[in-house]
């Protein structure tokens, strides 16, 4: 009962600081940005407690359910955006992350039960960092999508001239430039480990590392997208606007090929 309420709580303060960012972007000031980040942290020291909560008395033993999955990229998400926004001026961007992150934490709560009906195969330690480092990596690819989208829409202004209005509120194109850097250096890493630990757990448990699984597909091909734009920018030198617009566009595909998940038969059924 403890971990519902922190749970509920969590999503209140999440939609609290959504609101909050909204104000700031609609009525084109700071301040009210600079309360979001607060809420904000708030909302990410209530969900941390409440995964403790219901994470830590099960150990290595507890199965990893849908909640936990999307819960966790809420976290991550939350997390990244804010240590982020540390070191940039970027608080306006949380009136993009705020927002997926409560679309996830509203979608997550309709599988709040489900690691206790999942699947047996859901549980041990190599399924908890495959899913951490996962997930982890596919939440970094969110914030730098995000940076992507805020870029576009700032350049766009730029070039139309109209960005003078905007000038006190609106970050850097070169700090959202780097945070999708960022994102991606870190991101393409996290996926990779992830993958390999996945691909040893379906060896245990199903005798090959490769299954031909529908997520297992769209998780290669979302990583071969990704890691052909991390190489297009150490490589190449992509930046700006082209590196925004893969960014944008690939996580968008990422985002379908998750959504058309349930519709295709899949191993990674948590029930």
């Amino acid at each position: 009962m403890t971990g519902i309420l922190l749970f509920k709580t969590a999503v209140a303060v999440y939609l609290a600081s959504t609101i909050l960012y909204g104000v700031s972007l609609l009525g084109k000031r700071v301040f009210p940005a600079r309360i979001a980040a607060g809420v904000l942290f708030a909302a990410l020291v209530i969900h941390t407690l409440f995964i403790a909560a219901r994470w830590l008395p099960a150990g290595e033993t507890r199965t990893v359910g849908l909640h936990d999955a999307l819960s966790f990229f809420a976290w991550f998400t939350a997390a990244v955006y804010l240590a982020f926004q540390l070191r940039t001026k970027t608080r306006v961007l949380g009136a993009f992350v705020a927002p997926l992150i409560c679309l996830f934490m509203v979608i997550s709560s309709v599988g709040l039960g489900d690691a206790m009906n999942a699947s047996t195969t859901l549980s041990g330690s190599l399924v908890w960092i495959h899913m951490i480092l996962s997930v982890a990596g596919e939440a970094l690819f969110a914030v730098a999508s995000c940076a992507g989208l805020m870029y576009l829409i700032q350049d766009g202004l730029i070039r139309r001239k109209q960005s003078r209005k905007w000038s006190r509120l609106l970050p850097s194109l070169g700090d959202l430039d780097r945070i999708n850097h960022i994102c991606l250096l870190w991101g393409v890493p996290l996926l990779t480990l992830g993958g390999l630990a996945g691909s040893f757990w379906a060896r245990i448990v199903w005798g090959s590392h490769w299954q031909w699984d529908p997520t297992q597909v769209w998780t290669l091909l979302a990583w071969c997208c990704y890691a052909l734009l991390l190489h297009q920018r150490l490589a190449i030198g992509w930046r700006g606007r082209t590196a925004a617009r893969w960014s944008l566009a690939v996580f968008i595909l990422l985002a379908l090929l998750m959504a058309g998940m349930p519709f295709f038969g899949t191993a990674h059924r948590f029930v």
